[in-house]
């Protein structure tokens, strides 16, 4: 019998004498009190059982018929002690199989696990006696939908399925502007926003697979989409504009400016209209990265309160507009940790959300803040797949797991897995399942998934390959970011690249023409281990023509970097040699280009393509033609 294979791995597994060997007609007996919940379970696994071993579950709740093999047994019983909500036993035995549990959450849970080794073993299961319960109460996933991907509603609904399996109980849809506000249809027009009877359907089906769907709409910074329009310009900090922190100039208006009264009456009829559509009695209201505080019309508060007391002031504002609605207020805690003094006069009925996406990012420290406050705090790790095109898979995988360890270490109440869609979005939906499918992993059992062997359990749950050579394919792809010898933060160099203007040479700095060329060789290693993989997923075919468009655009980065390698040295302009591969590069660009909208409306609504998603595709082709 091969090795076992399951993600999340469970808390506890013996393995047992013999096997269970489904006969053709396999019954599913469900408790005599049959409930909604239960009987969608059954039927879950019934599909399972239909998909994975050509067996017919035939659900029943008295075992009356002569079945062969035996039976699977789904057992509600309050009476029993599980421990944490979604504990779950799950016993193989020749003669029975049995799920059992004090809450329906437990048995979809042990469900989930039937599953994957349904996928593996078909319908002879080795026996064996699992025992199993998260570490983390709430094991959470964010998607971005605001920085290009408005993803459409089957796309969405396939997302949840699959974390469902992984045993996710939370999910946010990262707001800015793509919700159709009735009262406020300036913003989001042309972006293809989720209506408010979309929420309704996905807050359902969220719920069917017991996962809630908390609302996220960001209330004070990221609201570029509202201030720049005439209407809604007054309420900005800095309506022309920024210096940032880093360096440079952001033109546009950024942030809400608490010297403005408008400012909450606008939150309020945002809420008012938006929180209705969930049964999420938690609300993440943002107000993270407030730069420009203070630069504006609060320069005269903020000098007088200082910087820190300003913006303290106006979230406990913003609480109160939350509890005014009935809801528990989730904030990003990245301004407050800049003052960690104001912590403890957080109300303790806010939850603070800490978030880092570099593997070495403070989770200690900081979690070790919060806990002292006593204030309930998530952990918010990454997938570190935006800004980079094919993923950076070490990156992702040292703060995802540095994130479970000390969260659960400080009692953090939960894991937030976000997955960012920071200047448009160029990277494909499938380069964030390893980072999807590890965070689920060690936010469910750190001790049991740390080590999980992400590229055979991405091959297996994400793609549904025996080979194992697709979960690798992305693997590797991921870490092509560190095969150029240089690596920059919360981005890969070579997606860099991309963005900069093409007389820029600021992110080949430092890289020798030997970094692209080990780069090359990585990518088209990558490209080589999956042409020999078989997904057998519903969309493999879309996987396919999006892992070579990956590797293609990355492979334009590297032609690319090395061109501006010879520009940075050259002070008489584009030589004649130059300008020749500047026309090839073009043609190429163009054709990446062509499958990216194809690719993109695979999945998405259109909304975001052209105007986020391609802005800096569009521009760097137009360069090229104008210099060749």
């Amino acid at each position: 019998m091969e090795e076992i294979l399951l993600a999340p791995f469970p808390r506890k597994i013996q393995r047992l004498e013999g096997t269970a060997d489904l006969s053709p007609v396999t019954f599913i007996l469900i408790p005599y009190e049959i409930s909604k919940e239960m009987l969608f379970i059954a039927n879950r696994l019934k599909c399972a059982l239909s998909e994975y071993t050509n067996v017919t579950g035939k659900i029943v709740i008295n075992d009356y018929g002569a079945a062969n093999g035996p039976r699977i047994r789904l057992v509600l019983d309050p009476e029993i002690s599980c421990g944490k909500t979604g504990s779950y036993r799950l016993a193989i035995k020749p003669e029975e199989i049995a799920i059992i549990s004090n809450l329906p959450e437990g048995i979809f849970y042990g469900v989930a696990t039937l599953k994957q080794l349904l996928m593996q073993f078909k319908a002879t299961l080795p026996c064996l006696d699992i025992s199993d319960e998260p570490d983390f109460p709430n094991r959470g996933v964010m998607l971005d939908i605001s920085r290009g991907k408005v993803p459409k509603m089957d796309t969405l609904f396939a997302l949840v399925d699959w974390f469902a399996d992984l045993k996710i109980n939370q999910i946010q849809l990262y707001t800015e502007h793509t919700f159709e506000y009735l009262r406020h249809p300036i913003p989001w027009r042309g972006a293809s926003p989720f209506t408010g009877e979309e929420i309704l359907a996905l807050d359902a089906f969220c719920k069917e697979r017991f996962i809630e769907l908390v609302p996220n709409q960001n209330s004070f910074a990221h609201l570029t989409p509202w201030l720049k329009h005439p209407e809604y310009i007054h309420m900005a900090e800095c309506p022309e504009g920024f210096d940032t922190p880093w360096g440079g100039r952001h033109d546009e208006p950024f942030s809400l400016s608490p010297a403005v009264p408008d400012s909450l009456e606008f939150l309020d009829s945002l809420y008012d209209e938006f929180l209705p559509y969930f049964s999420s009695k938690q609300f993440n209201v943002g107000c993270d990265e407030t730069f420009e505080l203070g630069q504006g019309r609060s320069k005269a508060l903020v000098e007088s309160k200082g910087k820190h007391r300003v913006y303290f002031d106006f979230l406990m504002k913003i609480h109160e507009l939350v509890v005014k609605h009935n809801r528990i207020m989730m904030f990003w805690g990245d301004i407050i940790m800049e003052a960690p003094e104001l912590i403890p006069e957080l109300p303790k009925d806010v939850i603070a959300l800490e978030w880092g996406y570099e593997a070495g990012h403070p989770f200690d420290a900081h979690g070790e803040k919060f806990a002292k406050s006593g204030l309930p705090f998530y952990v918010c790790p990454g997938t570190s797949a935006w800004n980079t095109i094919g993923g950076r898979t070490e990156n992702a995988l040292g703060n995802l797991r540095n994130a479970a360890e000390n969260g659960k270490k400080h009692g953090a109440m939960g894991y937030l897995n976000t997955d960012w869609g920071d200047n448009g979005h160029i990277n494909y939906q499938p380069v964030s399942y390893l980072g999807f499918l590890y965070g689920a992993a060690v936010s469910w059992n750190y001790e049991n998934n740390k080590d999980l062997d992400v590229a055979k359990a991405l091959s297996r749950f994400a793609f549904q390959d025996d080979t194992g050579l697709s979960g690798k394919a992305f693997y590797d792809l991921g870490n092509v970011y560190k095969a150029v010898g240089l690596t920059t933060a919360n981005a890969s160099v070579l997606a860099r690249i991309l963005m900069e203007d093409l007389d820029k040479t600021r992110f080949v700095e430092g890289i020798e023409p030997e970094g692209f060329d080990a780069a090359v060789a990585a990518i088209r290693s990558a490209v080589d281990t999956f042409r020999n993989s078989q997904p057998l997923c519903k969309d493999a075919d879309i996987i396919r023509r999006e892992f070579y468009n990956a590797a293609r655009l990355l492979l334009h980065a590297c032609k690319l970097g090395k061109i501006k390698l010879h520009l940075s040295s050259e002070h008489g302009g584009p030589t004649p040699e130059v300008r020749r591969k500047m026309r090839e590069l073009s043609l190429d660009l163009a054709e990446i280009i062509d499958e990216h909208r194809e690719l993109w409306l695979a999945r998405n609504r259109v909304g975001g393509l052209e105007d986020v998603s391609l802005r800096n595709l569009n521009k760097l082709y137009a360069a090229y033609r104008k210099l060749s």
